[in-house]
C-alpha cells in the first residue's frame, strides 16, 4: 500500500472505525491484563532489538547499491 493510499484509508469512515476500535480493544486488554503486559514487557524489549534492526537497515529491499 501506498503512503497515499495509506492517508485515504485513515481518513476513510472504514479507517476511523477501525482504529478507533483497536484503541478500545488495546485499552481494555491493557486495563484487564496489566499484570502480564508488565510480566512479558522485558522479552518485547528484546524481541523488539532484532526487529528494528531488520525493518530499520532495510534489509529484505535493496539498497540501491551500484
Amino acid at each position: 500500500m501506498t503512503e497515499e493510499g495509506t492517508q485515504r484509508f485513515l481518513g476513510s469512515k472504514l479507517g476511523w472505525a477501525m482504529t478507533l476500535s483497536l484503541s478500545a480493544l488495546g485499552a481494555y486488554l491493557l486495563w484487564t491484563h496489566t499484570g502480564h503486559v508488565l510480566t512479558a514487557l522485558p522479552y518485547l524489549f528484546l524481541l523488539a532489538c532484532p526487529v528494528m534492526h531488520l525493518f530499520g537497515h532495510g534489509h529484505g529491499r535493496g539498497h540501491g547499491h551500484k
